[in-house]
């Protein structure tokens, strides 16, 4: 869980989670300014804390280094913020650990968003977003802005994913990354909720995230034709499975 200012939801958070199989719980504090280390300490999760605030990319970087250091076989990436349904875990890795897929998105728009509170705006730019990736991956995916997602760890050992940006684009790059490399990908549905306390990228954000996933699409394009070759697309070694 890559987690900043997250007291006032972390508990819920982890109530939905199924511990009996969730092997471990590993959080990774980006210099809270609330009571989010010791609400995490409190249920007994392995946390790990940022000297300095390194963003929601760089945060995710930490977890997954963590993540593979204490062997994990399937890495779930779940926000602290209650906005995701956590019950949701086991369907979410299950092809993964069939070995049928090596990425998996928990997607809120297999559903209706709206219904879940999502800002009108977010869903009209999320759809945008997802067309263009969907066209320039070759995929049909009805969603790739989640922050409830499952990667192998074949995945994670192959891709680069710690060039990617230390800011919000980093799972876009991840994606990308992933496609580049031929993993499979797949999604469930997963119900959303949007609530005061929720994490929310602000409109200002979303603008400049929007565009940078732009640049992502066309950085995974000019890579594939061969006109501009991208270190953050080159694997880092053969895929074996």
């Amino acid at each position: 869980m890559p987690a900043y200012n997250a007291a006032k939801t972390l508990e819920r958070t982890y109530g939905d989670i199924p511990l009996d199989f969730v092997s471990r719980i590993i959080l990774v504090d980006d210099v809270s300014k609330d009571d989010t280390v010791s609400v995490a300490r409190q249920l007994g999760l392995d946390v790990i804390i940022h000297r300095m605030n390194l963003g929601y990319g760089g945060n995710q970087k930490t977890c997954y280094d963590a993540a593979l250091e204490a062997g994990a076989d399937a890495v779930v990436m779940l926000h602290p913020d209650y906005q995701y349904d956590a019950t949701c875990i086991p369907a979410l890795v299950a092809p993964i650990l069939a070995g049928e897929k090596d990425l998996m998105l928990g997607s809120r728009f297999l559903g209706d968003p709206l219904a879940g509170g999502m800002p009108r705006w977010k869903y009209i730019s999320n759809r945008f977003l997802t067309e263009i990736e969907n066209v320039a991956f070759g995929l049909h995916l009805s969603e790739y802005h989640t922050g409830f997602r499952a990667y192998s760890r074949n995945l994670l050992e192959t891709i680069p994913y710690r060039l990617n940006s230390n800011d919000f684009v980093f799972d876009q790059e991840l994606v990308a990354q992933a496609v580049s490399a031929r993993m499979r990908v797949g999604e469930i549905a997963v119900p959303t909720r949007y609530f005061e306390e929720a994490s929310s990228v602000g409109f200002r954000r979303s603008v400049v995230y929007g565009l940078s996933t732009l640049k992502v699409v066309l950085r995974y394009l000019l890579h594939r034709l061969r006109v501009r070759r991208s270190p953050k697309l080159a694997a880092r070694k053969p895929i074996a499975r």
